[in-house]
């Protein structure tokens, strides 16, 4: 008779919580409203270009994905050719449309646009790691950010990390003696690491050792979050941050995010620490000092703590962990994706590399470089005929260009001077994985040999 007359007391709220239902959903339809509009909207305008098939609703082409990077960079390869007699064809990533263009034509009207180089929605799955440094950002502080920072990479900067670059590498080279004149090996993993000394030391000042201590919490992070944010930007799914954090990857992207930007945090408040101690003798205007210590190194995190804007105001700590966080993320991976675009360059001899180590890309498509380049640029004739376009390039070279193509000279200097390299792989058997670099998935295998006179 007691839960007769509770139920029949409590249904009294059930026309209210079925109003409140109902007042939920009206407001959900009405924020969501618009945006199933726009989305009704660039489908019909998309709908005339090609596109891959099924495409379901609200998720596109994105369950049709592979998982891993090796396959998922397959499937990709598939579709280019499938559409390669087209101008341009279109995936669907949940409620973003992407184009892949292919003619110079249409190629050229998108390189030479003033108009559209807003960054892709995509990058926003970056931001919880870079926030909104130079990579991530757009407009306005995008311009005022590269001003205030471009300048900090000058030749004496540059000098100074040279000399970082030269010691790490000599690390490497120490590694790579125990392979001489013996089986093939994966190299991949070794220049990697040293990569990653190397940025750490010129970015933070601060040596991980992660060419002695592979195992290193932050360098196991980095990694990590590459992956994490690559599976993301495929998962629409897993887009909105709630429900994101309810999934596994989501939990172990936090606790990366924890892991990355504790160790910047700390580094950073160590630097701005030393720069505040009394400064003993006469500093110049890179903030050089004359004392009768050794002079310490300058890295890049000490120029940020300084810089102004025209105004004369300094960056936030947030600021400069946005534009640290962003050197280490892109920096390394430039330099490697340098190094092993295309392996067969590791037959090069010692003179011609002393005669054409130019800047990476630009290299890969000179004709005079080296003999595999040159069928390599027929091959690309006869596929696009005379179709060419100029290109007029606005800006500078990004401040981490100039710091991969540095790096990568160094690196290859100190190993060619020492051995011949030999690599035992065909461009096929490297299982280029389609992640947010592309990465060799099978490694990089190569043999060495020792240069007669070989300089130490």
């Amino acid at each position: 008779e007691v839960v007769m007359e509770v139920l029949q007391g409590g249904t009294w709220l059930l026309p209210w919580g079925a109003g409140v239902l109902a007042l939920l959903l009206t407001v959900v339809a009405v924020y969501s409203l618009r945006s199933l509009m726009d989305h009704c909207w660039r489908w019909w305008v998309m709908k005339p270009i090609p596109g891959i098939s099924p495409c379901y609703p609200l998720l596109g082409n994105a369950p049709l994905f592979e998982r891993e990077g090796e396959g998922f960079f397959k499937q990709l390869k598939q579709y280019f050719e499938e559409f390669r007699h087209v101008p341009l064809f279109k995936l669907w990533i949940g409620p973003l449309p992407v184009m892949v263009l292919y003619h110079p034509d249409t190629v050229e009207v998108i390189l030479n646009s003033s108009k559209h180089i807003e960054k892709s929605y995509l990058y926003k799955f970056l931001q919880p790691w870079l926030g909104t440094g130079l990579l991530t950002s757009t407009g306005d502080k995008w311009r005022t950010r590269r001003k205030m920072i471009t300048p900090t990479f000058h030749f004496a900067i540059l000098t100074d990390f040279l000399e970082v670059m030269n010691e790490q590498g000599s690390i490497l080279v120490e590694k790579l003696e125990k392979h001489v004149d013996k089986e093939p090996f994966d190299v991949f993993l070794d220049i990697t690491l040293c990569a990653l000394d190397i940025i750490c030391e010129t970015a933070m000042g601060r040596n991980v050792g992660a060419q002695e201590n592979k195992d290193s919490e932050y360098v196991r992070a980095i990694y990590r979050m590459s992956d994490l944010v690559q599976r993301r930007q495929k998962s629409p799914w897993l887009w909105p941050d709630r429900v994101y954090v309810l999934f596994k990857e989501g939990r172990e992207h936090e606790r990366n995010l924890k892991i990355l930007h504790s160790f910047t945090d700390t580094v950073i408040a160590e630097k701005a620490a030393e720069l505040e101690k009394p400064k003993q003798g006469k500093c110049d205007a890179d903030g050089n000092c004359e004392g009768s210590g050794p002079q310490k190194r300058k890295a890049f995190l000490d120029m940020l703590l300084s810089v102004t804007d025209d105004e004369g105001n300094k960056l936030s700590y947030r600021d400069i962990r946005e534009e640290v966080d962003t050197f280490m993320f892109e920096v390394p991976r430039g330099a490697i994706v340098g190094f092993f675009c295309f392996p067969h360059l590791s037959l090069t001899t010692y003179r011609h590399f002393s005669l054409y180590l130019f800047p990476s890309f630009s290299c890969f498509l000179s004709p005079l470089c080296f003999p595999y380049l040159r069928s390599l640029c027929a091959a690309m004739r006869a596929a696009v005929g005379d179709s060419f376009f100029t290109w007029k390039q606005r800006t500078l070279p990004s401040n981490g260009q100039r710091f991969a193509q540095m790096e990568e000279k160094t690196l290859l200097a100190l190993i060619l001077r020492r051995f011949w390299v030999d690599c035992c792989q065909k461009e096929e058997e490297l299982g280029l994985a389609g992640e947010l670099i592309l990465r060799p998935n099978n490694g990089i295998w190569i043999r060495l040999k020792r240069r007669p006179n070989s300089v130490s």
